[in-house]
């Protein structure tokens, strides 16, 4: 455990969910988690005591993505935990595939032609993950390529790999349902005779739904609220000149207003307290890595790329290089936006950014 880690507290401690069981955290909530096959290696998923027209079951919150392990996972978790009790929603906190890979599934699996068991979550992010499932993008392919390519990241294996990886989201979210609930900003959804408010977020991803229950003190954070890793924080191809890095700060300071002893369900990492001291991290853990990027840009025009060294000190395959890429972008973006930085396209057509002349 890092120092940073040692400032947050974990009332349940290392104590973890065992593969295809649940564990309680809270009175009607339970705690599943699922492994992923890549470096971050695991999911958390909640499921929800709850009754919706009129009928006993249960809400989940996130799906883990498309694959059989995880199915297999569900059926096991269905036998041993449902009380042969019915999955009356699914609610998904984002577009990402390890929150909303299985959704369809699920719904398809649950649902009856008297009573469907629909999906619910923001509407920003169900249309992205109907344009990223249907094949016709992907979040991959040559406009990823040609934008990655613009700041920096030019060398023909990688802009080869990331062309080949069109198929990518769609290989994770096979499909999603074709009907879903909305959810918003301020919304309060009733869970098991419990109000949930719905608390939107960006920056992450488009519009990130968290969910904040007042009668039991208690945050469903998604990615939003990660107690070891920084969340990931990027720009893409589809949104080039967005300043995702300030919609996510401003987004996080919107979990200051619930109590100091708030338990926190982050989709990564373990159940925790210390939410405001965490929010504190995250805006001291940017502010350092921009003091580092300006810095560096004093120095010498840069690209994303060049600054990857700077914000990510280890190696990284082309998975991570992607996700990294995104992150430099949304850091650059962040000081030219503020005026502290200008933007400029050099000859062989790379965005290079440098301190404004005085």
């Amino acid at each position: 455990m890092n120092e940073l880690e040692r400032q947050l507290h974990y009332p349940l401690g290392e104590t973890l969910p065992e593969p295809g069981a649940t564990l309680e955290v809270a009175p009607g909530v339970r705690w599943v988690r699922m492994a992923l096959p890549f470096a971050l290696d695991h999911i958390n998923l909640w499921l929800l005591r709850d009754r919706l027209d009129g009928r006993e079951g249960w809400t989940v919150v996130d799906c883990c993505i498309s694959r059989d392990e995880a199915k297999a996972q569900w059926e096991q978790i269905f036998a041993s935990t449902f009380e042969g009790l019915p999955l009356l929603r699914v609610i998904v906190t984002h577009m990402h595939p390890d929150h909303i890979g299985l959704a369809d599934w699920l719904c398809a699996r649950w649902s009856t032609p008297e009573f469907p068991c629909r999906l619910w979550m923001s509407a920003t992010d169900y249309n992205l993950a109907r344009i990223g499932s249907s094949g016709s993008n992907g979040f991959g392919g040559d406009s990823s390529a040609l934008f990655f390519a613009a700041h920096g990241l030019r060398d023909p294996a990688s802009m080869d790999k990331i062309r080949e990886r069109a198929s990518y989201y769609p290989t994770l979210v096979p499909a999603v349902p074709r009907q879903f609930r909305r959810l918003m900003e301020g919304d309060v959804v009733a869970i098991g005779g419990r109000g949930w408010r719905c608390i939107s977020g960006h920056g992450h991803a488009p519009e990130h739904i968290a969910l904040y229950c007042e009668e039991l003190k208690l945050l469903i954070g998604g990615d939003m609220m990660l107690p070891r890793i920084s969340t990931n924080v990027s720009v893409f191809d589809m949104e080039p000149e967005a300043d995702a890095l300030k919609l996510f700060l401003q987004s996080i300071d919107k979990f200051k207003a619930l109590p100091v002893d708030t338990l926190t369900l982050p989709s990564h990492g373990k159940p925790f307290t210390g939410l405001h001291r965490r929010i504190e991290q995250l805006h001291e853990h940017h502010r350092d890595r921009l003091a580092e990027v300006l810095q560096a840009c004093g120095e010498k025009p840069c690209s994303a790329a060049d600054v990857l060294p700077i914000l990510f000190k280890r190696k990284l395959d082309l998975h991570q290089t992607t996700f990294a890429m995104g992150e430099a972008v949304a850091h650059l973006h962040a000081l030219w936006f503020d005026g502290q930085l200008r933007r400029e396209r050099d000859a062989e057509g790379v965005y290079r950014f440098r301190p404004p002349v005085l």
